[in-house]
């Protein structure tokens, strides 16, 4: 019965019939890619009628696979102007993480400086008492 359906009309209207039927988009989707050779099968009608005796089916069909190609560059470009702002945002914050890393990083230093000469100091004063640490009893 499939067959029967395809025969019917000229292959001109089974064509066009075709292309509106891939072209449809329910629902609001995404748009399908549409393939001569699926064309072509789906209008029982071979790709050399098609490319010889149906140029303004296959003009149409190719305007809509182009169409299809900026809707798909456009979402790309989109993606990469996205992209673009997040990467200049997360420079600015490694820029400010570097800065942070560096100031504990000499703080750090700092405070490791001053105990190695309390340390010192307290070394020394000990010399200069002759006195030894004290155990606390536990």
């Amino acid at each position: 019965m499939a067959t029967k359906r395809k025969t019917e009309g000229t292959a001109a209207d089974r064509l066009t019939q075709a292309l509106q039927t891939l072209t449809r988009h329910p629902h609001g989707g995404e748009p399908e890619k549409v393939t001569i050779a699926k064309l072509c099968r789906r209008a029982g009608v071979s790709r050399n009628a098609l490319y010889r005796f149906h140029p303004e089916v296959l003009e149409s069909l190719r305007q809509y696979q182009r169409a299809c190609d900026r809707t798909e560059e456009s979402k790309v470009s989109g993606k990469n102007q996205k992209l673009s702002t997040e990467n200049a945002s997360l420079r600015k914050q490694l820029h400010k993480l570097a800065a942070l890393v560096d100031h504990y990083y000499l703080a750090h230093r700092e405070a490791r400086g001053l105990l190695e000469r309390r340390e010192r100091e307290l070394a020394d004063l000990r010399r200069s008492l002759k006195t030894r640490p004290i155990a606390l009893a536990r």
